[in-house]
């Protein structure tokens, strides 16, 4: 990974990428000018989709959640490069996806630092056509086949000692393919495999499940399409 010093923090960028990443292009506005916005999400903060040498990217922002949010917003303490949320999650981006695990490309990311407090971008490739499992669900009932391949996905992360902090059916993507993909990977880590953990995470997407399907009036999930995904998981899980 390329390290770019620069007078007001830090920009990041795989090995593959020039280092000379310019601090113009964490900035929304920039693209904006230039008539390449193509699309925003809305989540806690918006996510830009930003075309780019014919090529689509997605711009976000780091953002606080919860109460501390409300107070300090973008603003993280800095205790040095490595321990900021933005280097950890790039860096384990660039290691997901050398080994070929299902994730965006990751582009360029980017520490602001003013004494001692940080803020934080990055910059990473647009999944093609990308629907949430989320979406998906207000719209029709899974297949076998998507329940499978959600499952297995998952199964796959896990086996590799992949720990999502945040795993809901939010950041669970179908591309205009049909195949899956995990996203926001902030706060995520390699760990050795182990029961405990991975059935946390699974826990905490059927938490979703559950909190989704109250928020929408239709929602085609059902029990039975959990014991469907959670048997294709626990078939494809190493011990």
């Amino acid at each position: 990974m390329h390290i770019n010093d620069t007078k007001q923090g830090y920009i990041l960028s795989p090995e593959y990428v020039e280092p000379s990443f310019p601090a113009k292009y964490f900035d929304a506005s920039y693209w904006q000018q230039k008539n390449a916005i193509v699309g925003t999400k809305e989540g806690r903060a918006t996510a830009w989709f930003f075309k780019h040498n014919d090529t689509v990217n997605v711009l976000k922002h780091y953002w606080r959640g919860g109460i501390i949010g409300k107070i300090l917003s973008d603003q993280y303490i800095y205790t040095g490069l490595k321990n900021s949320r933005v280097y950890r999650e790039f860096l384990l981006m660039c290691e997901l996806q050398k080994r070929g695990l299902a994730v965006p490309q990751p582009i360029a990311a980017r520490v602001t630092k003013s004494l001692l407090i940080y803020r934080g971008d990055l910059i990473t490739s647009a999944i093609p056509g990308a629907i949430s499992l989320c979406e998906l669900l207000q719209t029709q009932p899974l297949t076998d086949q998507n329940l499978s391949d959600v499952a297995l996905t998952i199964a796959e992360f896990h086996n590799a000692g992949v720990y999502h902090a945040d795993l809901n059916i939010n950041n669970i993507l179908f591309d205009d393919k049909g195949k899956v993909y995990l996203i926001d990977f902030d706060r995520g880590e390699l760990r050795k495999p182990a029961l405990d953990w991975q059935n946390s995470n699974i826990e905490r997407l059927q938490r979703s499940l559950h909190k989704e399907a109250g928020k929408w009036p239709t929602f085609y999930f059902t029990p039975d399409n959990w014991v469907s995904f959670h048997t294709h998981y626990m078939d494809a899980r190493h011990p």
